[in-house]
């Protein structure tokens, strides 16, 4: 390399040296600075109001007014608190004696929760009976959804729907709307409102699953089971509380659940708005419930009796048997009639005529629409007041052990040869024993002998000493083969339908699914 070369090459380098430190000396100093007045700043634009109004949505999809709904009926629901006492519960096994003295002088309590829904402004509650059942005095405390506490007195009660009133004495509140739970239709979106596990104010939704379901769990012997089935999540805590649908109506009480680990499993049931409000008002005005009678026993259609009967398709409800001199009775109403519907709303399962037949007080008038003879005729029947059964005398002396069922079902050796045969159903709650005939000592007569108490059979009406005339439309006279018969039922889970003979000759029949 050159001389004048090399010269140049190091003038350049001083020069890039001293461009590089003035540039570091001017970022040290602050004073350089860079044009930013092409520099824009990118703007966020906001709002209050959705894009879609609530409107639109709704017309998208229902499920899209499930807040507004929630937003209108959650002030309504209320938090029950009870205070039971358990006094009468059996001590556990592994309790001892020093436990049971104390338990004498200071009866333990237990503290429960339910839900319940505000009907008033002044402060009446709709809400189950099982969950203020066995309450103790002054110990039933509502928190409203503002977390103001009040003590609850208790209006009416009615186990037969398991539904009671409870008051407050507070004005101004918000009530729910009462909706018209006839008008509910299955896949129809709903929300469940209430307080399981004790969770406050929550909401749940699913759809209408099924309508006039009788999943037998009121143990009361003149129960309506009528309810809307839901898989909207309904656990503990729920009972009480409100179902709604999306325009935030009440169409029904949040009652129980189907389960087999106690919690949900997606089957919730809840009392129809339109009893539970006819309910209210009877244990507002009157303390009781007013319910109209028709004095018969019924039976849903079958596709066996929808045939025999020349009917087109299976709907209605047969007429088992009509107490004599009863409202039916008065108004014409014979065994064997299918009753097709009722004030013009047609009806398919006993529970739903129920129901409607429920709706209506003492002195009422109803005008059934029956078939009668491969034709369509009407009926109108002025309703009789319900009369509740007195309670059955207690067996046994509360001082002793009700004996169980190996004891009551012990036959004598050689029982067949001393005319007696005995057999015991567990899955329905009774045992039937066999008499042979003074005539002749191969021919029996079978009776209930004993019918476990809460069963199905029991609350259906069946008790003790009631001769079995047929079982499934068939008579027996021997116990090998009315139990193949009726274990032949079980077996095929088909219902299992009987004639019996009650000890005053009255012929009934009784049908147990």
């Amino acid at each position: 390399m050159k001389i004048r070369d090399k010269i140049l090459s190091g003038v350049l380098l001083v020069l890039i040296g001293i461009l590089l430190g003035m540039i570091l000396m001017f970022f040290r100093q602050g004073s350089f600075s860079f044009d930013l007045a092409e520099v824009r700043v990118t703007e966020v634009n906001r709002s209050d109001m959705p894009f879609w109004s609530e409107e639109d949505l709704s017309k998208i999809d229902d499920r899209f007014v499930f807040r507004s709904a929630a937003k209108a009926v959650t002030p309504t629901v209320v938090y029950v608190e009870t205070t039971v006492s358990t006094r009468n519960q059996r001590l556990e096994e592994d309790e001892d004696g020093d436990n049971e003295f104390w338990r004498r002088f200071l009866p333990p309590r237990a503290r429960t929760v339910g839900s319940g829904v505000v009907i008033s402004e002044d402060g009446y509650i709709l809400t189950n009976n099982h969950v203020i059942e066995d309450a103790v005095r002054d110990g039933i405390t509502i928190t409203l959804e503002n977390k103001r506490t009040y003590e609850a007195r208790v209006v009416g009660r009615d186990p037969s729907t398991d539904l009671a009133v409870l008051k407050i004495d507070a004005t101004g509140l918000q009530s729910a709307i009462i909706g018209n739970s006839d008008r509910t239709e299955v896949g129809e979106w709903v929300l469940a409102v209430g307080n399981p596990f004790r969770l406050r104010s929550t909401v749940t939704a699913g759809i209408v699953s099924a309508l006039s379901r009788d999943v037998q769990i009121i143990n009361d012997a003149l129960r309506i089971e009528s309810f809307i089935q839901t898989d909207a999540a309904i656990n503990r805590g729920n009972s009480g509380g409100a179902l709604v649908n999306t325009s935030g109506e009440l169409i029904g009480i949040n009652t129980a659940i189907a389960t087999q680990s106690g919690n949900y499993q997606g089957y919730g049931f809840a009392v129809p708005s339109n009893l539970a409000l006819k309910v209210a008002r009877d244990l507002i005005e009157f303390g009781e419930v007013k319910r109209g009678m028709m004095q018969v026993s019924i039976q849903s259609v079958d596709y066996e009796i929808a045939r025999n009967a020349g009917l087109d398709q299976v709907a209605g409800v047969m007429i088992m048997n009509v107490t004599e001199g009863g409202a039916a009775a008065k108004a014409g109403v014979k065994p064997s009639d299918i009753v097709l519907k009722v004030n013009g709303e047609p009806v398919f399962e006993s529970n739903q005529l129920q129901e409607k037949v429920a709706m209506f007080r003492p002195a009422d008038s109803v005008t059934l629409t029956i078939w009668r003879d491969k034709q369509e005729i009407e009926r109108t029947i002025i309703l009789d007041k319900l009369q509740r059964p007195e309670p059955a005398p207690e067996l046994f002396d509360e001082q002793q052990i009700e004996p169980g069922p190996d004891d009551w079902d012990e036959i004598p050796e050689n029982g067949r040869e001393r005319g007696i045969e005995q057999q015991r159903f567990e899955e329905l709650g009774f045992t039937i024993r066999a008499l042979a005939t003074p005539e002749d000592p191969n021919q029996f007569n079978l009776y209930l002998f004993r019918v476990e108490r809460n069963s199905e059979a029991w609350n259906r009406g069946l008790r003790e000493g009631f001769e079995i005339e047929e079982i499934n439309g068939q008579p027996f006279t021997d116990m090998t083969s009315a139990k193949k018969e009726i274990t032949d039922s079980l077996k095929k889970n088909r219902s299992l339908s009987l004639k019996i003979i009650t000890e005053e000759g009255a012929i009934g029949y009784f049908k147990l699914n």
